[in-house]
């Protein structure tokens, strides 16, 4: 169990040292965090490797009578990620998807200058990217960033995250060039369960930190 996130961050980040140098250059990485936590075990990482730290947002697409079903995902750029044969499956015709991704966009957008302001976003285009979150239950939200982020050309993607659920960690592991991990306990029920404070991280928090 982690003290907090920060704890949490600390150690994710000395075990993110051990990763030989040509995996993980200096001069080539990116931390990305995910809101909310994710982005104070971000700021972890970056301290560590003196690397930019920015925010990855992105929003599920839900089934038409089933919003917690994701058939897909928006980012701020890039095309929407669309698992057509599951869309085409729940229902969800290119009207809704359409209609479905004009609102999500705008949300992806408002929380990102929330949280950036008028910082520019980081150019991913042949950097090391690092995903992280303070941990992984499901995975719907990192394998969403995941899929957005690969349309930047990045040089790897790699999640790094202090515990994730093992279901979860099998199938990270075939989007992400590599999934680095603290804890994969065969019971998982919450990630809070895993800290001792667990307390919300606010958007004022986060916006600190990116600073």
């Amino acid at each position: 169990m982690f003290k907090n996130r920060i704890e949490a961050g600390q150690q994710l980040a000395q075990k993110l040292t051990e990763v030989p140098q040509e995996e993980l250059p200096k001069k080539d990485l990116v931390i990305l965090g995910i809101p909310r936590g994710g982005v104070v075990i971000g700021r972890q990482l970056a301290s560590l490797f003196c690397s930019p730290l920015d925010v990855v947002v992105t929003k599920k697409i839900g089934a038409p009578s089933n919003p917690e079903l994701a058939i897909g995902a928006v980012g701020v750029t890039g095309e929407p990620v669309v698992d057509e044969e599951l869309a085409q499956r729940v229902g969800a015709g290119e009207n809704y998807l359409q209609r479905q991704v004009s609102e999500l966009r705008s949300e992806v957008l408002r929380r990102i200058k929330e949280y950036r302001s008028d910082k520019p976003p980081l150019n991913l285009k042949n950097k090391v990217v690092v995903i992280t979150d303070d941990g992984i239950a499901t995975g719907a939200t990192v394998k969403a960033a995941i899929e957005v982020l690969r349309q930047e050309n990045p040089q790897k993607i790699i999640v790094a995250v202090p515990v994730i659920a093992k279901d979860a960690l099998t199938e990270i592991e075939g989007l992400a060039d590599e999934v680095i991990y603290l804890e994969a306990p065969d019971l998982f029920f919450a990630v809070g369960e895993f800290y001792q404070d667990f307390e919300q991280v606010t958007d004022e928090e986060v916006k600190e930190l990116l600073k």
